[in-house]
């Protein structure tokens, strides 16, 4: 009875596979199936690994993964995750119309920002030099010094020496000139350290373009103002480096470069997928160049005074909540140079009370829900906005009225 019953199983799958027709319905029907499996899964992976989830009040810091992808964007991404493309051709019309978009001679989306650091300082090295681009980090015979402010050094320049390059330290526009030389490949500028050092955006521009050397400007997380996206290109510097996912709002393991086309295409030819080159570890998939294009596209419709506003609002609302505490006192800023957008400070001068703002800071992480606030306890405890889902800003104003008005009673 069983082999009678492979034999008959057997025969209609064979029979099967001679009807192309019903071949192809049976394949429609589990590609449609599992298409719909894909879209609508509601598991949290998240939640099963017991990984502890906040409400951002902090802003767009990479290591509380930044901020979260609008679903347009979303939507785009599984979109792209279901077919093939040549991967290539998809980076070169993503980056044509990413540049259309933002007046940019070329544009191509990164591994994140620090991946846009590493290819813009091979591209300045190596070109399109099939030859360089392998030898890469090696610079032998290559030019191999990046000329910088003392006071922009950063961790993230760490990006840049990954393409074998000696960072030259300069302070001043005399020192800057001095230090160009035939080894000099590129000039590098930290956009949110722009008032720390003495030489300022234009007169850096200049230098570069009086000696012929490419400069690029490290803008990562200075979108907004909008005009960012256009600004310093306006100015005159060859290369911008941006992050993807934080005030843009894209995939956070995305970044984009935009600049100079003859750049923009040697820093392609550095990046992944060609496999021997510096950037092949930068890998950045369809989904992401989707995901990337997708968000840039959003932000730029958006209503930016609208946005504002409503940032504006959440502060008052939360100052609202606490103003009232005897010793509190509150005060809406906006940083000058990154993150550049409304946030709330609070202070408090509780009589016998020991709570710093550290200290409410943990007490805020340690509750339910979790909230994490910027991580600067200097002038008091700093809280974003912006990064929070409409209606967060209420349970973070009660939270914090809870922690102080705790500390009040503590202290009476």
């Amino acid at each position: 009875m069983f082999r009678w019953l492979m034999r008959d199983r057997r025969a209609f799958i064979r029979s099967l596979l001679t009807m192309p027709a019903a071949g192809a319905v049976a394949a429609s029907e589990l590609n449609a199936a599992s298409k719909k499996k894909l879209f609508h899964s509601a598991r949290d992976v998240i939640g099963e690994l017991g990984v502890r989830t906040f409400l951002n009040a902090a802003g767009t810091y990479t290591r509380l993964t930044a901020s979260k992808m609008p679903p347009e964007v979303q939507s785009a991404m599984q979109g792209a995750s279901t077919r093939y493309v040549n991967l290539d051709e998809l980076h070169a019309k993503a980056g044509d119309r990413i540049a259309r978009l933002l007046d940019a001679d070329a544009a191509l989306v990164t591994a994140g920002c620090a991946s846009a650091l590493t290819l813009a300082t091979a591209a300045c090295i190596a070109g399109d030099d099939e030859d360089r681009i392998k030898l890469l980090p090696d610079t032998t015979g290559m030019k191999n010094e990046v000329v910088l402010q003392a006071a922009h050094r950063n961790s993230y320049d760490h990006a840049i020496r990954n393409a074998g390059v000696r960072l030259v330290e300069v302070e001043t526009a005399r020192e800057l000139e001095a230090a160009i030389n035939d080894r000099t490949a590129m000039l590098f500028f930290l956009n949110h350290a722009e008032n720390d050092g003495q030489i300022g955006h234009q007169e850096f521009v200049e230098i570069g373009k009086k000696h012929g050397v490419p400069t690029l400007n490290d803008a990562a997380a200075d979108v907004p103002p909008a005009d960012n996206l256009f600004r310093f290109q306006r100015m005159g510097y060859d290369l911008v480096a941006f992050s993807g996912g934080k005030g843009l709002r894209g995939p956070q393991s995305a970044g984009l470069l935009v600049g100079r086309r003859d750049l923009i295409e040697a820093a392609r030819l550095n990046n992944s997928p060609n496999s021997d080159s510096v950037g092949r570890s930068n890998k950045v998939n369809k989904e992401e160049v989707v995901g990337m294009l997708v968000a840039l596209e959003l932000f730029l419709d958006q209503d930016h005074d609208q946005a504002w506003k409503e940032w504006t609002r959440r502060c008052m609302r939360i100052e609202r909540s606490v103003s009232s505490l005897p010793g509190v006192a509150t005060e809406t800023f906006v940083p000058e140079i990154a993150n550049a957008v409304p946030h709330l400070r609070i202070r408090w001068n509780f009589s016998q009370s020991q709570l710093t703002a550290k200290a409410a800071a943990e007490l805020l992480r340690d509750g339910n829900p979790s909230i994490e606030v910027r991580p600067n306890y200097d002038e008091g405890l700093e809280i974003a906005v912006w990064m929070l889902d409409p209606g967060d800003e209420r349970v973070v104003a009660r939270r914090i009225h809870g922690v102080l008005s705790a500390a009040i009673n503590a202290s009476a």
